[in-house]
């Protein structure tokens, strides 16, 4: 996210939310890669040109790696979540008016069902194309894993040292359960993935030649920034620097972990969220993300010390299982569901998710009381990834999957739930 001179916020006093989505045919629904024919700007001769970022008011679009992805953002920190969703689906809106001239219209959700990344992939080449040229050459962006993938990304400020080590210790113990709540990516290929969030499942080996950059997705306990830089950024560079000589990728964006430090904006970017059918349940994730970060960041100094001293080897399996079955995980870390404040010593991800949206809607019941009806979906029908594989019925042919996909940009277009 390319905030521009960013103030310094303390934690949970600002957002900022980044959701991508895939440019497709409005009729066959087959991905196209037209983004610079959508991110284009007035020039000062009056032509117009293709830019990276289109700014309009408080949010912006902006290119990704691919062409047939664009990123809506908004532009400076919120001080609340509460108006993203209505602003965010205006923007929806006006890209999906200006690409129905093209034969086009977005779609949601974290990749596409036929996608074929080894022939479709076409890569920005326009202005900052040698990061993304540096990126192809090293790891083959022409896979499911740098080609077909859309997210949210959560961005919670923090100003200095300490700020950092708790919020950063809290969104460690968060990212585990986040596909639980959030995958929406069941098939690709025209089949079904065997993962519900099958983003998460190809994001998690994309830098496997060089281990550092992805490390075990969930980071490392960090206690301040030098040692972030030292444990985490420092082996990346030195790992990449023989396939990457000019030092084009070595920026701290190149760390793929879950959550990274963006220190350029002191905000921690959390990058474990699907993007969903609508901004409204995009918006009520981040909302009880947030929620669940608060508490724990809040926590007393014993909390704060147990939730450092939490293995990550541990954490990463309790993702990779929530990776492959969403809300029906089964969660048995009795010191880990303690510090999430859940009263038993085991229990589904589907029953540990409902305790912490009711600890919310308690807490704060007239703030929360926005994302109530996104979030009772999301754990009475299961997450996206589930409600799209009920709705395939076991007919994965194109046509069934089209009709699917179909209902889903709807879904966008009019800021509606899919169930």
């Amino acid at each position: 996210m390319n905030m521009t001179d960013p103030p310094l916020l303390h934690a949970f006093t600002g957002y900022g939310i980044e959701l991508e989505y895939m440019i497709v045919q409005r009729d066959t629904l087959s991905v196209l890669p037209l983004a610079d024919r959508l991110l284009q700007a007035d020039g000062p001769d009056g032509s117009r040109k293709i830019v990276n970022e289109v700014r309009r008011g408080a949010l912006g679009w902006s290119n990704e790696l691919v062409m047939h992805v664009v990123e809506i953002k908004n532009l400076q920190p919120s001080g609340s979540l509460a108006p993203l969703p209505d602003a965010f689906l205006a923007e929806v809106r006006e890209i999906n008016d200006r690409l129905a001239a093209m034969g086009a219209r977005l779609m949601p959700g974290a990749m596409h069902p036929w996608m074929d990344p080894r022939t479709e992939t076409h890569i920005w080449p326009h202005d900052n194309d040698a990061i993304y040229r540096a990126y192809d050459r090293i790891f083959n962006s022409r896979s499911h894993g740098w080609a077909n993938l859309q997210s949210m990304h959560v961005n919670l400020p923090f100003a200095g040292d300490r700020e950092f080590a708790r919020l950063h210790a809290a969104i460690r113990l968060v990212l585990p359960i986040l596909p639980a709540l959030a995958a929406s990516s069941p098939v690709a290929e025209g089949r079904p993935a065997g993962w519900a969030d099958y983003r998460m499942q190809v994001y998690a080996n994309n830098a496997h030649p060089i281990p550092s950059i992805t490390g075990m997705v969930v980071p490392e306990t960090i206690t301040h920034r030098t040692a972030y830089e030292e444990q985490i950024l420092a082996p990346m560079y030195r790992d990449i620097a023989r396939l990457d000589p000019e030092h084009v990728l070595q920026e701290e964006w190149l760390n793929s972990r879950g959550a990274i430090a963006r220190f350029e904006r002191n905000a921690i970017e959390i990058r474990v969220i699907d993007t969903q059918e609508c901004p409204q349940a995009d918006l009520a994730i981040a909302a009880l993300t947030t929620d669940v970060v608060r508490h724990l960041y809040r926590a007393g100094e014993d909390a704060f010390v147990a939730q450092q001293d939490m293995l990550t080897a541990d954490l990463a399996a309790i993702l990779q299982a929530c990776v492959r079955d969403a809300e029906e995980t089964r969660i048995d870390h009795r010191a880990y569901l303690g510090l999430l404040g859940y009263p038993d010593q085991h229990c589904t991800a589907n029953e540990l998710w409902r305790f912490l949206v009711a600890r919310m809607m308690e807490d704060d019941a007239e703030n929360a009381r926005q994302w109530r009806a996104p979030l009772q979906v999301m754990l009475d029908h299961g997450p996206l990834a589930r409600r799209i594989l009920r709705a395939a019925g076991g007919d994965f042919s194109r046509a069934r999957l089209r009709a699917v996909y179909g209902r889903l940009c709807d879904c966008l277009q009019e800021g509606a739930m899919f169930c």
